[in-house]
């Protein structure tokens, strides 16, 4: 089989992250990557051709819902342990890595879920010198969070223990002879408070990796890359949305191609926010001069959607839609200008990971994403995807690099089927008119009490049932709308947020006296997981 091949935007340095079906594994792939180096995650099971073709710097195993001590437990690729190069096995990547290498594994007495304090042992490299206490014995403690329920219960021939807790002998392990390693606990989550340190340690000094992943670097290589792939006559059509992400990715089309080879087309598609289209056309085609083009498809949209309640299906229709409507406006485009076309849109990483679209893990499906798993399997228009490899933190510096306005980059983000997926249920326009000015006035009051800039995100949801209320003395049975606002730093986990008892009576009041049809608001108070931020 022939090497992977390497698009230009892609440098020479970098790791590679094998899934082995853990929640947490974009966060590994965004902790190295913030630390300055690029890293790509891959199935667990990726062929030994591939990852040699890859050359990775260094190679980390994450976590995983498997046993390892299971008969038909997932195996590392045995070319990981044939490159030289360093090795750092995160919960189930440890203990497969002890199974594979003569150790043992087993079901732990005391299954552990949550924070834990992990003593250091044996001065390590990978752990020497960082710590959050000491006891009194002068040993290193670290706060770390556990989530697994098997343990390594013998090291393999050339392991020592590196660290440890009374429920976990083996919290991690060390062959430093050849540079491999193994953690129980999870660096990548925030709730490890050295987490940070420990992974960039790994990378440093370990692997010997240097920062070479920056917003200047991405800019300049992706700009090689669109230039590459699109040649010297082909036009692109760039589907802005109005987001971020689409918004970046049409700066970086309008610096390879110039104006005469970019079309952004804006598709009104009756399932924006309250006075947005006109918003999105002000922005970009008055204030940042991007050719744009609007197209009016609300009722097609609405149409399609009729009486369908499935999240999903909702996602594959709106996903549908966009691409027919570019379709259609590239056949007028070519017809007047001749020469092909692109099609080219604001997919992320995040977006290909979770819509299970790549050979990314074994993740379980959550949720597809209207870009990824909502498109058709046939397009007559092949794809262009400059943010296909960007997580969305790694976007927004590259957008404020390019230009982006400081308030367009810190706006809150929104879903690709927009309010499709926040009308509960079947979406009617009737239904869609309520939940934009509660929607408005909650986003409103957020910006006017300084809370908006403290969240990540914010939103109102319309829920497909009817509440008793009085109103001037009189019963009213009619629509509830929830509130929803959370706090994160990576949105693959959040906490609701403590918003203050008086700003949602504020919003409550304004939504309850403004919007006909309303008997009721209610605020979510779910962290992610086991919800997740969106609710469809």
């Amino acid at each position: 089989m022939s090497a992977v091949p390497e698009p230009a935007a892609v440098p020479r340095q970098r790791l590679l992250v094998l899934d082995f079906g853990s929640q947490y594994t974009q966060l590994i792939a965004r902790r190295v990557r913030e630390a300055g180096i690029y890293s790509e995650i891959h199935p667990g099971d990726w062929q030994d051709e591939r990852i040699a073709g890859f050359r990775p710097r260094a190679v980390i195993l994450s976590g995983g819902p498997g046993s390892a001590a299971a008969p038909a437990a997932g195996r590392i690729p045995e070319a990981v342990f044939r490159l030289d190069v360093p090795v750092l096995g995160i919960c189930y990547g440890m203990q497969a890595m002890a199974a594979q290498l003569g150790g043992g594994v087993e079901a732990a007495g005391r299954r552990e879920f949550g924070p834990a304090r992990v003593r250091a042992r044996g001065h390590s490299r990978l752990l020497r010198g960082i710590q959050d206490a000491g006891n009194e014995q002068g040993h290193g403690l670290l706060d770390v969070w556990m989530s697994h329920g098997d343990r390594v219960s013998e090291l393999p021939p050339g392991f020592k223990v590196i660290a440890s807790t009374a429920d976990s002998p083996v919290a991690a392990m060390a062959d430093e002879s050849r540079r491999l390693y193994g953690l129980q606990f999870h660096p990548e989550v925030t709730h490890t408070r050295q987490g940070e340190a420990i992974l960039r340690r790994f990378l440093y000094e370990i692997a010997g990796c240097k920062r070479e992943w920056t917003p200047g670097h991405i800019a300049e290589r992706t700009i090689q890359e669109i230039r590459a792939r699109v040649g010297e006559r082909d036009k692109v059509l760039h589907a802005l949305s109005g987001g971020v992400d689409s918004a970046v990715a049409a700066l970086l089309l309008h610096r390879a191609l110039g104006e005469e080879r970019l079309q952004c087309v804006f598709v009104d598609n009756g399932l924006l926010r309250l006075g947005e289209a006109d918003e999105v056309m002000a922005a970009f085609a008055d204030r940042l001069g991007l050719p744009v083009r609007r197209v009016e498809a609300a009722q097609k949209f609405l149409d399609a959607l009729a009486g369908v309640q499935d999240p999903e299906e909702k996602r594959r229709i709106v996903g549908r839609g966009f691409i027919e409507a570019f379709e259609q406006v590239a056949d007028g485009l070519l017809s007047e200008t001749g020469g092909a076309a692109w099609l080219a849109q604001g997919t992320i990483y995040s977006d290909v990971v979770e819509s299970a679209a790549a050979a990314a893990g074994k993740t379980k499906l959550i949720k597809s994403h209207h870009n990824v798993g909502g498109l058709p399997e046939r397009m007559r228009l092949p794809l262009i995807e400059p943010l296909r490899e960007l997580f969305k933190d790694e976007v927004r510096r590259l957008g404020a690099h390019l230009g982006l306005p400081p308030e367009w980059l810190s706006r809150h983000p929104f879903p690709g089927p927009g309010l499709a997926v926040r009308v509960l249920g079947e979406v009617r326009p009737g239904h869609l008119a309520l939940l934009r000015r509660a929607d408005h006035i909650f986003l409103e009051e957020l910006r006017r009490s300084g809370w908006y800039q403290r969240l990540s995100q914010a939103f109102a949801v319309f829920l497909p049932v009817r509440a008793v209320g009085v109103q001037g003395d009189e019963r009213r049975y009619e629509h509830v709308v929830a509130l929803r606002a959370v706090q994160t730093d990576d949105f693959m986990t959040a906490n609701w947020a403590c918003l203050p008892a008086e700003l949602l009576e504020s919003v409550s009041a304004r939504i309850m006296n403004e919007v006909p049809g309303l008997s009721r608001v209610v605020y979510d108070i779910s962290s992610k997981p086991p919800a997740t931020i969106e609710w469809e």
